[in-house]
């Protein structure tokens, strides 16, 4: 199955939410090449970026699946690979 290279960019304000987005980084961990957490406590958030290389349909799963959690904000990019 052909994959796509990608960037997901987390931004988290509830700190509640954290252990089911790691619940849920942890089941695509196959698919993830590298994650950078950065914590800004003058705005109380986290912000994350994740590398990854997996399907479409995965990506969009798992951007969905993180969309969905309360206080959490997600935006993915794709390489232009051929």
């Amino acid at each position: 199955m052909e994959t796509r290279v990608a960037v997901m960019s987390i931004i988290v304000e509830q700190t509640e939410t954290v252990d089911a987005l790691n619940a849920l980084l942890h089941d695509y961990g196959d698919y993830i090449i590298g994650r950078m957490g950065i914590p800004y406590r003058q705005k109380g958030i986290n912000i994350i970026s994740i590398a990854l290389d997996a399907p479409q349909d995965t990506l969009s799963a798992l951007a969905g699946k993180i969309g969905n959690l309360s206080g959490i904000s997600v935006k993915t990019a794709l390489a232009n690979l051929s």
